[in-house]
């Protein structure tokens, strides 16, 4: 093998196999940069893949559980096998990680076992052995913020990672953080038997979400029987061989308390991982947060030197990395790669799940944009009452003058899913118009798209 390439990427993460794989199609020579005994990064082997796997056989067993009734489908005493549940979890991860290095032989990307790290300009240390490179790309990720006062072991308090392995479902978990990871990971294991307590700093649950569609999730959670502990910071975290013991203090001033948990998970945030990459030795400039420096480009303050994903600025979302990747790779190979930042959108894997795209409606009025707004509920939605998933709503943000559309925000089943014509639109610039004329299906919970679109201009018709 020669040590010298086209590209060496450092990660393989979504971002990272992505760009390597799009590079090798333009016909560099790639190397990408991994010293997980795996390919995929974070997402693949303990955060996208693993979480969704576990949402997915929970959404599973609560519906044998409860919702099955309701279709007359009755299936008696529904017991769980957490045992196997978490094998089929091993089993996903396995199939998409074999699948990246399946990727890799098949576009003739080669793989560097180790750990990467930067010596000088176009040269990359994997564990001893020097490599040399045209271009460098770093796409190291990310990892959990901790938090002061709160010990990580991954057994009684717990990071995400920690929290997708637990062999027997807590009595009581408490979830430190009300965002995606938080209230994901909480609804598995309150699907599966544990009372969730949720404690965040804010007076709100998910930030950066629309008001509104955060105010009717959170009330919908706390239907499913989620408790909600607002504007409370934790202290100290007390972990005993039968639990965890977590001071509160009001963020506004007041006496503490204390709550008992079998189970403490950590998830406040997550920061770039670009520690021992040899960075600002090599004259990689970081910000205040520890993210890599790029321009428009993607290039660092090192010629030769790019970077993607959560390890620069933006949101830290496994799709943004990806597209950031193609086009890096695309730029490296003299084309012109671009990503559309006001077209990413964002979705909470819980059930119903919530999914958004472009501008909220805090944001407009804080740019003094005029705007009006189209809203659909999901209750009176056809397909939406057929399968007994009735809860939320379409919301559709469009500029006053031209009807352009700004934002959209779904908070219902399957919303995901649903998000992706709303960010097809945006990207093509369409309005509300536009999607309100596109024919929909029926019965489908898209015609609830169509109908938010719609009521953007007064004429819905099916409410």
């Amino acid at each position: 093998m020669s040590d010298f390439f086209d590209v060496i990427v450092i990660g393989s993460g979504p971002g990272g196999y992505v760009c390597a794989i799009r590079a090798a199609q333009l016909g560099l020579k790639v190397a990408c940069v991994e010293k997980r005994p795996t390919l995929g990064g974070t997402c693949l082997n303990i955060g996208c893949i693993p979480s969704k796997a576990l949402l997915q056989s929970s959404e599973e067993f609560e519906k044998a559980g409860h919702a099955l009734k309701r279709h007359g489908v009755l299936v008696g005493d529904v017991k769980l096998d957490l045992v196997r549940m978490q094998a089929r979890k091993t089993e996903v991860v396995n199939a998409n990680t074999r699948g990246v290095e399946f990727l890799f032989r098949k576009n003739k990307v080669t793989w560097l076992k180790g750990a990467g790290r930067i010596t000088a300009p176009g040269t990359v240390d994997v564990d001893g052995t020097v490599y040399t490179a045209k271009n460098i790309v770093i796409a190291t990720g990310s990892e959990s913020v901790p938090l002061p006062g709160v010990a990580v072991d991954e057994k009684r308090i717990v990071t995400s990672t920690g929290g997708l392995e637990l062999q027997t479902v807590p009595g009581h978990l408490a979830v430190i953080g009300a965002g995606y990871i938080g209230l994901e990971l909480g609804s598995v294991w309150h699907r599966l038997g544990a009372e969730v307590t949720i404690v965040e700093f804010l007076d709100r649950i998910v930030p950066g979400m629309d008001n509104e569609v955060a105010t009717a999730f959170q009330r919908i959670l706390q239907k499913q029987g989620l408790k909600f502990r607002l504007g409370m910071k934790v202290s100290e975290a007390a972990a005993t061989a039968d639990g965890v013991t977590l001071t509160l203090q009001p963020v506004k001033g007041g006496a503490a308390e204390t709550i008992k948990a079998d189970v403490v998970l950590v998830s406040i945030g997550r920061r770039p991982y670009t520690d021992g990459l040899g960075l600002e030795q090599v004259g990689v400039e970081l910000d205040d947060r520890k993210q890599v420096k790029v321009d428009a480009s993607y290039a660092t303050t090192l010629a030769g030197v790019h970077a993607i994903g959560d390890a620069i600025a933006g949101p830290m979302l496994a799709h943004k990395a990806e597209d950031e990747g193609v086009a890096v790779a695309e730029i490296l190979a003299g084309q012109a790669g671009h990503v559309n930042y006001g077209a990413i959108p964002g979705v909470v894997y819980t059930w119903p799940e919530v999914a958004s795209v472009g501008q909220t409606e805090e944001e407009l009025k804080a740019g003094g944009v005029a705007y009006t707004i189209g809203k659909f509920p999901f209750t009176a939605n056809g397909r939406a009452r057929a399968m007994g998933d009735t809860d939320g709503f379409v919301k559709i943000l469009a500029e006053k003058s031209t009807d352009r559309l700004l934002g959209a925000h779904v908070l219902g089943p399957d919303a995901g899913t649903l998000i992706a014509e709303l960010t097809t639109a945006i990207e093509f610039g369409a309005s509300a118009e536009d999607v309100a004329r596109i024919c929909h299906a029926h019965p489908t919970l898209s015609e609830a798209v169509k109908e938010a679109a719609l009521a953007a201009d007064g004429r819905a018709i099916h409410i």
